[in-house]
């Protein structure tokens, strides 16, 4: 089955390690999808950064697909909710799946609707052009999905499956990814990129890379096993895997 890789939390204030993961990539061939945030923490807005533009825009002139990633990548720090099922899910999304970061896990709708204008416009006026959007975390309610049809994505992604929400068509998928948070996660996610692959003879898969991840020389290594393991089978844009046809 088809392999797609991308670099997530692309951003001024993760240049170096996001160089150190294209170099990683482009020495087996990958041009990733690069996962773009506008304004990473509300420190690093991506057009105060007109160098960081250009090297975006050529790499997107390369062959790399850009996405939307959220907006700030970071979420507010509670609930806005007074009901307990929504806190509870507020606080696994934000302290269980992510370190603070599920930015859209419980946006309202007018918060989803201004970030994503804000975000597509920063991502415009810095020259690029957007391919696909993916929530930070993978964590997004369900009418998300419909907003990013009306405004023509093509692509999307969460944990278990991939989208396309335009042409409202899905399909399951394994992502391979380590965390970096603890030493526990980390141990455990280089665990699961271990015995999670053979999955890939049923459902096509995706290795996301972050730029944190380039800091340890343990992640590096497995990061370079698993693009040696999918050599052969790389697409280069996220559609594909619906259908694993190369587009």
């Amino acid at each position: 089955m088809a392999v797609h890789v991308s670099i997530h939390d692309v951003s001024p204030a993760w240049r170096n390690e996001v160089e150190l993961a294209l170099d990683a990539a482009h020495a087996h061939g990958v041009r990733p999808a690069l996962l773009v945030v506008p304004d990473f923490h509300g420190r690093a807005p991506l057009v105060d950064h007109p160098d960081y533009c250009d090297r975006l825009r050529q790499l997107q002139a390369d062959g790399h697909e850009i996405y939307l990633h959220g907006y700030y990548h970071q979420a507010r720090t509670t609930s806005a909710s007074s009901d307990i099922g929504s806190r509870a899910r507020h606080a696994f999304a934000q302290k269980v799946v992510s370190a603070g970061e599920a930015e859209f896990s419980d946006v309202s709708h007018a918060e989803a609707l201004k970030r994503l204008d804000d975000g597509e416009r920063m991502l415009r006026d810095a020259g690029l052009s957007i391919r696909g959007f993916v929530a930070p975390a993978w964590s997004m309610p369900a009418w998300v999905l419909p907003l990013l049809a009306e405004r023509g994505y093509t692509f999307t992604e969460d944990h278990t499956r991939v989208y396309s929400p335009k042409a409202q068509q899905s399909r399951a998928s394994l992502v391979l990814n380590f965390a970096s948070r603890t030493p526990g996660r980390l141990l455990s996610s280089v665990a699961w990129c271990r015995v999670a692959r053979p999955a890939r003879r049923f459902v096509p898969a995706r290795i996301a890379i972050h730029p944190a991840d380039m800091k340890f020389a343990l992640l590096r290594g497995e990061l370079e096993s698993l693009l040696a393991w999918a050599d052969g089978d790389f697409v280069e844009t996220g559609a594909s895997l619906l259908s694993d046809q190369p587009s």
